[in-house]
């Protein structure tokens, strides 16, 4: 899902800053940054520190010395030991020791941080989407920020209050196909034929690295592979809609190939603490 109005929304501008705020052991921390590219109530910045979604944090305009009130949306790309993109809109955890990219969303809309007067946003350029919670099925049509969609776009989720769950939770597009195949069926059930039709699967168990948006990464086993995707098994818990990066096969000798993929079937495995999952493949 696109929506190609917000790029005009945007300026290409590195700005200096120093974002100030604490980390999830309640430690304050301040370091510098810059931005990569600006719109009215937001921004990409870089920064030697790894974000996470939800910690409100401060960002100080070097240039104007001008401050603001953010949080961490999500990431933008996964985390690689080079560097990634993230989003911003949320809390700020701590380890990178290498520059990776957020997305920062302004929690004060009459703060112009920039300096710049952009052009005001009218109601129906806004952006909405059907979103659905990960935890509880609801679905509901949210408006959203011009650093939400491109979370949703690359990493899949983003946090949002969920009035039957009480407290934010993981959100992600209501897509008709990830919900007619994310429905729970019974264990040893056949894949859905939307599945079967589009590409011929292989029963094959080979090891397969897979690593999430926040950094997360483990050797899975594929439990089947096809052109289009694969399965695997795992203990850790991703959320349908979810982005991961796959290298399959993964070969701890060699460099290793990864490709964007989708979460879009998550089962439980019964008397274990596994779960079974279907990734589909992302263009590119």
């Amino acid at each position: 899902m696109t929506f190609e109005r917000r790029r005009s929304n945007r300026l290409m501008l590195t700005i200096p800053l120093r974002v100030r705020g604490s980390d999830e052991n309640g430690e304050a921390f301040e370091c510098d940054a810059q931005t990569i590219d600006i719109s009215r109530h937001g921004a990409r910045i870089r920064i030697a520190r790894t974000l996470a979604g939800g910690q409100q944090v401060t960002l100080i305009n070097l240039a104007n010395r001008r401050e603001a009130p953010f949080r961490v949306a999500g990431p933008l790309a996964p985390m690689t030991k080079q560097g990634g993109e993230f989003g911003v809109m949320g809390p700020l955890a701590h380890g990178a020791e290498t520059e990776d990219e957020w997305g920062m969303e302004s929690l004060d809309t009459n703060a112009n941080l920039w300096g710049i007067r952009f052009p005001p946003p009218t109601q129906d350029s806004e952006p909405k989407a059907l979103l659905a919670c990960r935890e509880c099925g609801g679905a509901e049509l949210v408006r959203l920020t011009l650093v939400e969609v491109d979370v949703l776009e690359t990493s899949g989720i983003i946090r949002h209050f969920c009035p039957a769950c009480g407290h934010a939770t993981p959100w992600g597009y209501a897509e008709s196909e990830i919900v007619a195949e994310a429905a729970r069926q019974p264990w040893g059930e056949p894949p859905p034929p939307i599945e079967r039709r589009r590409h011929r699967r292989a029963v094959l168990q080979i090891p397969i690295q897979v690593r999430d948006y926040f950094g997360g990464l483990e050797i899975a086993k594929s439990e089947n592979v096809s052109k289009g995707g694969v399965c695997f098994t795992s203990e850790k818990s991703y959320q349908l809609g979810e982005g991961i990066m796959v290298a399959c096969p993964y070969d701890k000798n060699s460099p290793n190939l990864e490709v964007p993929a989708q979460i879009i079937v998550r089962q439980e495995v019964p008397r274990s603490h596994r779960r079974i999952y279907r990734a589909r493949y992302k263009a590119r």
